[in-house]
C-alpha cells in the first residue's frame, strides 16, 4: 500500500501541472475570439446580413404586396432603362472632369502648403482641410442659395461686373458645373493633406541633391516628387473615384437630379426607385450594379496605375 501511494504522488502532481497548463492554452485560444466577437457581430448584423438580404432582394419583386424570385429580371430591365442609363453617363462626366481637376488642384495646393518660407503654413492647412468637415447637407444648402439664379450672390457678382446672369441650377449644362464646383471645393483640401503627408515623407536631401544636380522647381517636382507620391496619388484617385460613384447629397440637394435628370447620379436614381416609388427589388439590383462598377474601375486604377506604386 505504501509503493502505491507513492507511485500515485508523482502523477498526482502531474496532472495538477497539466490542468493550469490546459488551463491557459485554452484561455489563450478563446481569448482572440472574446476580443473579436463583439466586432464580428455587429460586422455580421450591420453589414453582412444587409448585403446578403439585399442580394436576395435584386432577384426579386414586390406583386400585390408578395415577394416573388424573378431571376435576372430586375437587371434585365435595367439593360432597358434610359433613366439608368443617363444617370451613368452623367456620372461618367462627373468622374472624368471632376476627379483629375480636384488632384491636380489638391497636388498644387500641398506642394504650395509644403514650402518651408511659408509663414502661418498651420493656419493654412486648417483654412484648406475646414471645408471637408463640413456637413454635406449643409455645404450643399449653401452652395444652392449661392447659385440661385433670381438673388443669389453668384449671380449678384456678375451683374455686378457687367456679366451676365447665368441660370446655374436649371440649366442642363450649368446645372453639371456647379454641381462639379461643389464637390471640387469640398473634397480638394481633404487630399492636400493626403498629399502634404506624402510629401512630408520626402527627405529634404533629396531636394538637396536635385539642386546640386542643377535641377528647378519644374524637373525636381517632376523627376523626384511625382514618382515618390505615386502611391498617395494612386490612394487620392481610388478614394475620390469610389466618393463620385457614390455621388447622392449635393445633386440631392442641389438639383434633385433635374434638370431633365442632367445631375441624375446611380446612386440617387437608387434612392428615387427605392423610397419613392417603393421597387426596393430593383433599387437593390441597381445597388449591386453600383458596387460592380466600383470594383471593376479600383480594380483597374490598381491595375494599370499602381504598378510600381510598391517598388
Amino acid at each position: 500500500m505504501a509503493q502505491q501511494t507513492t507511485a500515485r504522488k508523482p502523477v498526482a502532481a502531474a496532472r495538477a501541472k497539466a490542468g493550469p497548463a490546459r488551463g491557459r492554452r485554452r484561455t489563450s485560444r478563446t481569448a482572440p475570439w472574446m476580443f473579436a466577437g463583439p466586432a464580428a457581430a455587429l460586422f455580421g448584423v450591420f453589414f453582412a446580413y444587409p448585403l446578403l438580404a439585399g442580394l436576395y432582394q435584386s432577384f426579386t419583386a414586390d406583386r400585390d404586396g408578395v415577394t416573388t424570385w424573378v431571376g435576372l429580371a430586375q437587371y434585365r430591365r435595367m439593360m432597358h432603362d434610359p433613366i439608368f442609363w443617363t444617370s451613368l453617363r452623367n456620372i461618367a462626366l462627373i468622374l472624368v472632369v471632376q476627379v483629375p481637376l480636384m488632384i491636380a488642384l489638391a497636388l498644387v495646393m500641398a506642394y504650395g502648403l509644403n514650402q518651408s518660407w511659408l509663414r502661418f503654413r498651420a493656419t493654412y492647412r486648417i483654412a484648406c482641410f475646414l471645408p471637408a468637415v463640413t456637413m454635406l447637407v449643409a455645404y450643399s444648402v449653401v452652395f444652392r442659395v449661392l447659385l440661385k439664379t433670381d438673388d443669389g450672390l453668384v449671380d449678384q457678382a456678375l451683374t455686378a461686373v457687367g456679366l451676365p446672369s447665368v441660370d446655374w441650377l436649371n440649366s442642363p449644362g450649368w446645372a453639371r458645373v456647379a454641381l462639379i464646383g461643389s464637390i471640387t471645393w469640398r473634397w480638394t483640401g481633404y487630399n492636400a493633406v493626403i498629399l502634404l503627408a506624402g510629401l512630408q515623407g520626402i527627405a529634404r536631401e533629396q531636394y538637396e541633391a536635385a539642386a546640386i544636380d542643377g535641377a528647378g522647381p519644374a524637373t525636381t517636382f517632376l523627376r523626384v516628387v511625382l514618382p515618390q507620391l505615386r502611391p498617395v496619388i494612386l490612394f487620392c484617385l481610388v478614394t475620390s473615384t469610389i466618393g463620385t460613384l457614390q455621388l447622392f447629397d449635393e445633386n440631392y440637394v442641389l438639383t434633385k437630379g433635374g434638370p431633365g435628370n442632367a445631375t441624375m447620379s446611380p446612386v440617387l436614381y437608387l434612392y428615387k426607385v427605392g423610397f419613392e416609388q417603393l421597387d426596393f427589388g430593383y433599387a437593390a439590383a441597381i445597388a449591386w450594379v453600383v458596387v460592380l462598377i466600383i470594383g471593376l474601375i479600383s480594380y483597374a486604377q490598381f491595375r494599370f496605375l499602381g504598378k510600381d506604386a510598391t517598388r
